[in-house]
């Protein structure tokens, strides 16, 4: 069924970092647009959705098959990475806690690195991650966010197994 989706792993890596930057800035219209506070769990999101787009724009650009296992491999890691920080934002949404934590935990950890005055100015937002601002069909942000990173690995890993099949 989806066979002209796969038959050129290029083509295909470039579809995935096109949905990523076309996710990127749909994010961006509704924090800025529509004037949505993104919460760190949203920032995480993005940033691992911005390593997706890289891994898989090298990957699609480069010719050569190496580029595309290594492209795939890093792009399911990060798709991956981002799936699970969606869950668990989804299940903070789904059974919210009687104190909201998400923001603090995650920024007491990230301080301890040494980039302490740049690494903050990315997780500003408003630290609720239980918060439903907007939904599409019923799902939130962070439930379509889960299913866009899932696609990705999906994605990545078909590539990958039609590139190592391939010899």
């Amino acid at each position: 069924m989806f066979h002209w989706l796969f038959a050129a792993p290029r083509r295909t890596l470039a579809l995935v970092c096109a949905a990523c930057v076309g996710m990127l800035a749909f994010a961006l219209y509704l924090q800025h647009v529509v004037g949505l506070e993104p919460c760190p769990m949203c920032i995480v999101q993005r940033y691992a959705l911005i390593l997706v787009a890289i891994f898989a724009g090298i990957a699609a650009a480069i010719p050569r098959r190496g580029a595309w296992v290594v492209g795939s491999l890093l792009g399911l890691g990060f798709a991956g990475f981002g799936a699970f920080v969606a869950a668990r934002q989804s299940f903070l949404q789904w059974y919210p806690p009687e104190i909201v934590s998400c923001g603090r935990d995650f920024y007491g950890m990230i301080e301890t690195f040494p980039l302490k005055r740049a690494v903050p100015m990315i997780f500003r937002g408003s630290g609720d991650c239980t918060k439903v601002d907007w939904t599409f069909l019923g799902g939130s942000i962070a439930n379509w966010s889960f299913v866009a990173f899932a696609a990705f690995a999906v994605v990545f890993l078909v590539v990958l197994i039609r590139a190592l099949r391939r010899g």
